[in-house]
């Protein structure tokens, strides 16, 4: 089997705090480390009350510094919302501060309603057409280089480049990360049905390059796994009551259990939720683990991460725990090696 990653959101749940939920996200990096997850990310979103990680580079340094050997990275910097020199800047500061260590997932979507994406650019022009050349601008900055430095540069910038991502739900990205040799992670977690042509056209386009050799294709997936199927549908309820949340503009933090098993869906809405976790892996451990083989057998990913949004700290690090437990997850195995004192 691949090797499995986390994707985190510093999820804000009903009742608790922002402080709360990043202090539960460095646990839980924490955790995923001494259970051998090759890498743990952050993801950038703003204005939601639901998710406190909306400083990617911030979280990054403050998980780097309370982990050793996981690789932590961003899933990612949505870029239209930076100039390239500034996440160069923070990148380049994160890798020289953790050598070896630094992920940059880089995104084009917004991560957030147009109201909020204007106040971030500070320009009402939302188009996102300049990505590409955002790219390769960044990249520039931070790739090594016998050449005179450039003006402008980034301190720390050249010869600190992280392991550079992209990140995508359509065959936009999975094309132009081809094209650049790069390795490409696909959000099949809210955008499914587009898995499949997307990794098509990432490997027909694939070019080698000094930043990748080969293709590399990671599919991110949501997961939650408990003790029993019951116990992870209830724990997933709240998940469910987000989505519909989110749709109709009500947002809020992370509902509990009981709050989403008290709400009673319309039968439009229960549609609407059915549809959206249609692909989400929810059960004990036996379900799940088919449920990451299938995926993986049928996208042929390189790496699967696993986003998993729970009301509480202990039940998202006892669904890592259990997949981990899995025997088809070889992988953990050797991480564990590799990482063992001495």
């Amino acid at each position: 089997m691949v090797p499995l990653s986390v994707l985190d959101l510093a999820t804000v749940v009903s009742g608790s705090t922002p402080a709360q939920a990043l202090a539960d996200t460095t646990k839980l990096a924490v955790v995923a480390e001494r259970l051998g997850y090759e890498r743990l990310w952050v993801a950038e979103h703003h204005g939601m009350p639901a998710v406190a990680s909306s400083a990617p580079a911030v979280l990054i340094a403050h998980l780097a510094n309370a982990t050793t050997t996981m690789r932590i990275g961003s899933g990612g910097v949505m870029l239209p919302n930076h100039s390239p020199l500034v996440v160069a800047e923070q990148f380049g500061t994160l890798e020289a501060l953790h050598p070896g260590r630094i992920d940059l997932g880089i995104g084009r979507a917004p991560g957030t309603d147009p109201v909020t994406a204007r106040a971030l650019r500070r320009t009402r022009d939302l188009d996102v057409d300049t990505f590409p050349d955002d790219v390769v601008e960044l990249i520039r900055y931070l790739m090594d280089s016998d050449a005179p430095p450039s003006h402008p540069a980034a301190v720390p910038g050249r010869g600190y480049l992280p392991e550079v991502w992209l990140l995508g739900s359509s065959v936009f990205s999975a094309e132009l990360a081809g094209m650049l040799g790069l390795p490409f992670s696909f959000a099949y977690h809210f955008s499914p049905k587009y898995v499949h042509p997307a990794l098509e056209r990432y490997r027909s386009a694939f070019r080698p390059s000094i930043l990748g050799t080969q293709p590399r294709a990671m599919v991110a997936v949501s997961v939650l796994c408990a003790a029993s199927d019951e116990e992870a549908r209830w724990l997933a309820g709240p998940s469910a009551l987000a989505i519909l949340q989110l749709r109709s503009g009500k947002l809020g933090p992370l509902p509990t259990p009981e709050e989403a098993e008290a709400y009673e869906f319309s039968p439009a809405e229960a549609a609407v939720v059915a549809e959206t976790t249609a692909t989400h892996l929810v059960g004990d451990a036996d379900t799940v683990r088919r449920g990451l083989v299938e995926l993986q057998a049928s996208t042929d990913a390189d790496e699967i991460m696993l986003s998993t949004r729970a009301p509480s700290l202990e039940a998202r690090v006892r669904s890592l725990e259990l997949i981990a437990e899995q025997s088809e997850f070889g992988a953990f195995e050797r991480l564990r090696a590799e990482r063992a004192p001495g």
